[in-house]
């Protein structure tokens, strides 16, 4: 879709691009962009490299090797009371995703040294009754208690913890079955892009379909059973959540949001067809474009291994941080450490033996706190900013460079002929080379989009007892603005670096060029992009659900084959959620390269469309499927139609 050229379509939407007989795909001959940028990410890397020693020197490099407990005591150090204890054991470690932790650096929950993980399960009941018929009963499971508490009880995280403990094994084969799931989905969609896909969306259609019947017959057959009016707010939250599926209210709320889902997907099938069919050909051409750059499947490995190491730095340099000025004694409860400029202050030496039986005073420094102590917080700070920062320019490199590769295979008008050799080496030395300053500087932007957001999340959490309404829905509302700005950054950014790969011109300028470029073609970019992130979301939810399934129907002793293999559960929940999330992300790390490969055919099928009218000196670079689509045919040169034409002429001439 173009509009007339001139007037106000230039002056509001940019300028289309005009044709360049020189252009063949990614430039070659291109120049350094964002060098400011580039430096400055340079200086900060150096100073974050001097900020994470100073740091491991000044902090107890103990507290990095060795965990500590709620009480501050070392795990499994020669010398301390917990010496064969060299287990952390977290009482619910679920509190530990709070995005709080990111600043504040402490897991919400109990924390003990224990020297073997908990292998046993009873209930309450049972604990009760067996510890009335036999004292010693209780002895195994109070390893696991608070100190002082003598009460037989068992929380919901150890016997998640247990749970893990048990099915650990069939997790990671639950996972590995999703990996190959997902190569192999990957791989058919070479040769059936079109039928494959066409599958997905009937068979989630009919596993919908089947759902809301199950869903109905549950809801009918638990009618006039006792107690079936009981609804979910009767009986609060359950960790078992099969009491949840003997309520009438429970399946009827499934089959109403299973019947609204599946109205939704066939009302977008019927009046987005044409759209879709558009999108099929650009994940068939995407299935060619991978076939053609395999290494492409692997990179993702690149980037896993390049942020696993901006984590663990990340991580040691705040836990250093965090007990520079948190010295403790081994056998102290927290807040009963001292620094000895306090002692000196305050007490003598005797008095704090006194206070603290078996305590150690530790010199910190000269001349009372200094400067480089006081500002602890901000440098945890910077250390969070920073480490958001090198996150965002490896997933930025990552994009840039697949999307170099890609936009190879696009503009060779024989393919894979005219495709370069080691298209992704290439492309990955053209993105590090040129254009680091470029990748910085975007990932800075969506970097301190973030920051401010877990600022956000860090006062809601603060002000969660405050009962002033005025402050809750102001800090609503700039969390859900933030959440919409980092979105259109993240869109953004990604179409900035694939006109990066393509161009080779700074972040601004390429930023503003995909932006104009999907202005004029608006109606394209709102159907046909979201149509294929929709398509590759049902494959995506097509594997998480099968592996979910198998694992339902194994973890619930459902399959008589290997029944006896089924590890003693809890909650048979636990490793269920686990497998469905886990194949859910598996199969998102390989569908993001195709993604990327979609992306980038499609903003190159935009510039082809703009630039080139299907003549000889001006041939369509697109694939012939989505040439038919559109009715777009290349014209083919004077020379080669003479060619032919004497060559029909030839038999006849003989003859």
């Amino acid at each position: 879709m173009t509009g007339p050229k001139g007037g106000y379509y230039e002056a509001e939407l940019g300028e289309p691009h005009k044709f360049d007989p020189t252009f063949r795909g990614p430039v070659h001959n291109r120049g350094c962009t964002d060098v400011l940028c580039c430096v400055i990410f340079v200086i900060v890397i150096l100073g974050y490299i001097v900020l994470g020693t100073v740091a491991w020197m000044h902090g107890d490099p103990r507290k990095v090797v060795y965990p500590t407990d709620s009480y501050g005591q070392f795990c499994g150090q020669q010398g301390t009371p917990n010496a064969n204890k060299a287990i952390l054991f977290y009482f619910n470690i679920l509190q530990c995703a709070n995005p709080t932790v990111l600043i504040n650096l402490q897991c919400p929950t109990t924390q003990l040294c224990v020297s073997k993980c908990p292998d046993r399960f009873a209930t309450y009941i049972d604990m009760q009754y067996n510890y009335r018929r036999n004292k010693s009963y209780w002895d195994y499971y109070k390893l696991f208690c608070k100190p002082g508490f003598n009460n037989p009880d068992k929380e919901v995280g150890v016997k998640i913890f247990e749970d893990y403990a048990s099915s650990w094994f069939w997790i990671l084969i639950g996972l590995v079955i999703s990996m190959l799931v997902s190569l192999i989905f990957i791989l058919l969609l070479r040769f059936t892009a079109g039928v494959l896909f066409w599958m997905v969306i009937f068979g989630v259609i009919a596993a919908m379909g089947y759902g809301i019947w199950h869903c109905y017959w549950e809801y009918s057959s638990l009618k006039g059973k006792p107690d079936s009016d009981i609804t979910i707010s009767d009986i609060g939250f359950q960790t078992d959540f099969r009491v949840y599926l003997q309520l009438r209210q429970t399946w009827l709320m499934f089959m109403i949001s299973l019947a609204v889902i599946e109205a939704i997907i066939i009302l977008v099938l019927i009046f987005l067809r044409n759209r879709v069919r558009i999108a099929i050909a650009l994940l068939k051409e995407g299935s060619k474009a991978i076939g053609c750059i395999m290494s492409t499947l692997f990179y993702p490995i690149i980037t896993f291994l390049l942020l696993a190491l901006c984590i663990a730095y990340w991580a040691v340099t705040a836990v250093s941080l965090y007990y520079i000025l948190n010295i403790k004694s081994s056998n102290c409860h927290i807040g009963d450490s001292f620094r000895l400029f306090d002692v000196f202050q305050t007490f003598s030496q005797s008095n704090v033996t006194k206070l603290c039986p078996g305590s150690q005073c530790t010199f910190a420094f000269y001349g009372g706190e200094s400067l480089y102590h006081r500002y602890i917080f901000v440098l945890q700070l910077c250390n969070l900013l920073v480490f958001l920062w090198l996150v965002n320019f490896t997933i930025a490199l990552g994009q840039c460079t697949l999307a170099g590769a890609f936009a190879s295979y696009y503009w060779a008008l024989r393919k894979p002929a005219d495709i370069p050799p080691c298209p992704l080496a290439s492309s990955f030395g053209r993105a590090l080379r040129y254009h680091t300053g470029s990748l910085a500087f975007g990932a800075l932007i969506l970097s301190i989009v973030q920051f401010i957001r877990i600022i956000l999340e860090y006062l809601d959490h603060k002000l969660k007892g405050a009962h002033n309404a005025f402050t809750r829905f102001l800090l609503c509302c700039l969390k859900c603005c933030f959440w919409c700005l980092e979105h259109f950054i993240k869109f953004m950014n990604r179409n900035a670096y694939i006109m990066i790969s393509i161009y080779g011109k700074n972040f601004c300028a390429s930023a503003r060029d995909a932006f104009f470029l999907f202005m004029r073609n608006v109606m394209r970019v709102a159907v046909l992009d979201k149509v294929t992130d929709f398509l590759l979301f049902l494959g995506k939810l097509l594997i998480s659900g099968s592996v979910g399934v198998l694992a339902f129907f194994f973890f619930t002793r459902q399959i008589p084959v290997i029944q006896e293999e089924v590890p003693s559960l809890n909650y048979y929940w636990v490793p269920l959620l686990t497998v469905i999330f886990g194949s859910y992300m598996i199969a998102h790390g390989f569908f993001n390269v195709y993604a990327m490969c979609v992306d980038t055919l499609f903003l190159c099928f935009l510039l082809d469309l703009e630039k080139n009218d299907g003549s000889a000196t001006r041939p369509y670079y697109m694939g012939s499927s989505l040439r038919a689509i559109l009715n777009k045919k290349n014209k083919r040169p004077e020379e080669k139609k003479k060619r032919r034409k004497h060559k029909k002429e030839q038999p006849n001439k003989r003859h």
